[in-house]
């Protein structure tokens, strides 16, 4: 019995939707690696706010990362789950070392640029599908990256004219 048989979804064009999937998935371990990375090493005068945004920001990818993985299956996909498969697939590269805020947060907007462009592309796929539910998980997860990636550049923005 496969879950498709129920779900009423091409199953062609569904097989797109669930190879951007994938991508995503490998893309959100890695960002997720880099974040907790962040939360742990960072240092200096923005220690407080960071640390504990950082360590929300992995709560929130952590989140993600099983409800994508979760898609997949009901697409009738199976998540990759090595991290060498990850690492494989993924355009987005580890980090390590990154010890001062602003450039943690750069790092951090230029995911959030790549992982919105490629959440924009699943969003097109899924709705040429016909599928509402990643239509809307998609949906949802640009909503709130567009929200953080605004505050992020009001914070770095803010850091500039101050002088920090």
């Amino acid at each position: 019995m496969k879950t498709l048989n129920y779900l009423h979804l091409d199953s062609s064009k569904v097989h797109n939707v669930v190879t951007e999937l994938q991508k995503l998935l490998a893309d959100y371990q890695v960002y997720y690696t880099n974040l907790r990375g962040f939360h742990w090493n960072i240092t200096g005068h923005s220690f407080f706010t960071l640390h504990s945004k950082f360590e929300e920001m992995c709560d929130d990818m952590a989140d993600k990362i099983d409800e994508v993985a979760e898609r997949i299956l009901m697409l009738g996909g199976t998540p990759a789950n090595k991290f060498s498969d990850y690492l494989k697939t993924s355009q987005i590269k580890e980090i390590s070392g990154v010890e001062c805020g602003d450039e943690a947060v750069k790092m951090v907007l230029d995911t959030l640029g790549h992982l919105i462009s490629t959440e924009r592309k699943i969003h097109s796929l899924a709705a040429d599908a016909n599928d509402e539910s990643t239509v809307s998980l998609m949906s949802d997860y640009l909503k709130e990256q567009e929200k953080l990636v605004w505050m992020l550049v009001a914070y770095i923005n803010n850091e500039c004219k101050t002088g920090k």
